[in-house]
């Protein structure tokens, strides 16, 4: 048996202080990686079929062959190595506010997304996701104007919910317009929200994507030993 609490990283940011932790939970018998901003939970490793969801259900809905894939948002790694799993996808460019993110993947401190960094396919960008949405230049300040197949986004805990007041502009007709620039005709806009669907997000996301859905993801939850659930919601650009 491990040590049962390991902090293996901190990093104090605009947001507050974010930090990666190892503990030995007794339930599941096993380690689990936790990520909290501040004393806020963010993401486990015991939750990770929504991230997972975020991807597949993402991707099964972008047309086409050698896919370019932006992620918004690295955390635990798991939508980002979905991603990979698609043998549609060409690359998949992660933006990530915080470099102390970034440098846990590339030092391999979680086990189960271990080698995601060095993935020739992967590229890891320290940036502000939601600044790059919606200015002139876009993800790629190398190509200004540069389009994607998919854009899969999981930072906030919903359009509700956010990390951070400056996140907010992002979900609205504006803030979601300048983002759905940055897809191609048909392209994908997917989006992970803790919440349930949402009215009043489905009607900001359908005044300006076509085929808008929300999906609710349900997955065992060891800790109150019965169903949870998260919503991916799924849309395309016109």
């Amino acid at each position: 048996m491990s040590a049962r609490f390991e902090e293996l990283g901190w990093q104090q940011t605009p947001m507050g202080v974010i930090s990666l932790r190892r503990r030995f939970d007794v339930t599941v018998s096993a380690d689990v990686y936790e990520v909290k901003l501040d004393d806020d939970h963010l993401m486990s490793s015991l939750f990770t079929v929504a991230e997972r969801e975020l991807a597949r259900l993402g991707l099964a809905r972008t047309p086409g062959t050698d896919l370019d894939v932006i992620i918004g948002g690295l955390g635990l790694g798991y939508t980002a190595q979905e991603a990979l799993g698609c043998n549609r996808v060409q690359t998949v460019t992660v933006i990530e506010n915080c470099d102390a993110v970034i440098d846990w993947h590339q030092r391999d401190l979680l086990p189960d997304t271990a080698g995601l960094s060095a993935d020739e396919r992967v590229t890891l960008v320290c940036a502000d996701f939601f600044g790059a949405a919606t200015d002139a230049v876009g993800f790629d300040p190398r190509r200004p104007g540069r389009t994607y197949d998919a854009i899969l986004l999981d930072i906030d805990h919903s359009p509700r919910h956010v990390l951070h007041h400056s996140h907010a502009d992002f979900y609205t007709r504006d803030g979601l317009r300048s983002a759905s620039l940055r897809l191609v005709p048909g392209g994908v806009f997917a989006m992970w929200s803790d919440d349930p669907p949402d009215d009043d997000v489905m009607m900001m996301l359908e005044s300006v994507f076509i085929d808008v859905e929300a999906q609710s993801v349900w997955f065992d939850n060891p800790l109150t030993r019965g169903r949870s659930a998260a919503t991916i919601y799924l849309a395309a650009r016109r």
